[in-house]
């Protein structure tokens, strides 16, 4: 509940004016994300191999208006991709893509156009090494996410997928995506949804997260179990028992356990960085109220 209102009142324009615009948010940002260019996304994904973790790229975008802008996302993709290539770091790391930013949302042929550029992206970083995942967004576009991710899939099979815990559908999804070398992120999710598609209760939506866990490993798929939850990262580690999978999180929180986590299994950081960070940032900050405290410390100390 209170990371619904929180959501919601971070979608007020004069509030996000208010953050975007403060010279004091930008050191607290920091901690969340990267930086804004492919030089800042490129020396976090060589710091963290040092401590033998992966990364997996986000570049930062999501409202766009027009087609150029969701051609000057893939470009941007494309240039991160030829830089860890360019470096040696290809292998071993991804980047996640969101399809809104490709032009979704454009028009009636928006999905077509989406996938398309998808399509380019996914064959380009397939060519580097590097694999892709498609990022899950809200409840509305589940099902044409779902449905490219499968078209990319005949191609490229190892092209990730994200599934949220937190919609009330996800265990139907995740049997249906529950079969070998299907790569699924699994989270509890961060979208401010209504509660007849999704879990309210925070409880409920982790014992979803355990029950879709299940279903992905029993039906042999690679879970990538992404989650800060301390209680599900111990329960995972149990149900593993031998079987290939990953844990993720995200950047700049819980650095301990994710150095941690990488001595005996693929760990895997979430890295944002771009210019537009503003949504990413308030999800995160609705997700815990941790990170609320740390935020409101953080202006108060400027």
């Amino acid at each position: 509940m209170f990371g619904q209102l929180l959501l919601g009142v971070a979608g007020n324009r004069g509030v996000r004016s208010l953050v975007t615009g403060s010279s004091l948010s930008q050191p607290v940002v920091a901690r969340f994300v990267a930086g804004e260019d492919t030089d800042a996304a490129t020396a976090a994904v060589r710091d963290l191999a040092k401590d033998g973790i992966a990364v997996t790229l986000d570049r930062l975008g999501e409202d766009i208006t027009e087609q150029a802008q969701a051609d000057e996302t893939v470009a941007g993709y494309r240039e991160v991709l030829d830089r860890l290539a360019g470096e040696g770091l290809a292998q071993g790391n991804e980047v996640s893509i969101k399809l809104s930013a490709f032009g979704q949302g454009l028009g009636p042929d928006g999905p077509r156009r989406a996938v398309e550029r998808a399509h380019g992206l996914v064959q380009h970083a397939h060519g580097l090494g590097v694999d892709v995942t498609v990022d899950m967004e809200d409840h509305t576009r589940v099902e044409d996410t779902l449905v490219a991710v499968a078209e990319l899939r005949s191609e490229f099979p190892r092209t990730g997928c994200v599934l949220q815990a937190m919609l009330r559908r996800t265990e139907g999804d995740a049997r249906d995506l529950a079969r070998a070398g299907s790569r699924v992120r699994l989270v509890k999710g961060a979208y401010n949804e209504p509660p007849e598609v999704a879990y309210p209760a925070k409880a409920d939506v982790d014992k979803a997260y355990v029950r879709c866990l299940r279903i992905l490993l029993d039906g042999g798929a690679y879970p990538m179990i992404a989650t800060h939850d301390l209680r599900i990262v111990k329960l995972a580690e149990e149900l593993l028992d031998g079987r290939d999978a990953e844990f993720q999180m995200l950047y700049g929180i819980r650095v301990p356990e994710q150095q941690r986590l990488a001595k005996n299994h693929t760990m895997r950081v979430y890295v944002p960085y771009g210019t537009d960070w503003y949504g990413y940032f308030s999800r995160r900050l609705a997700e815990r109220p941790a990170n609320l405290a740390f935020f409101a410390r953080s202006l108060v100390a400027g």
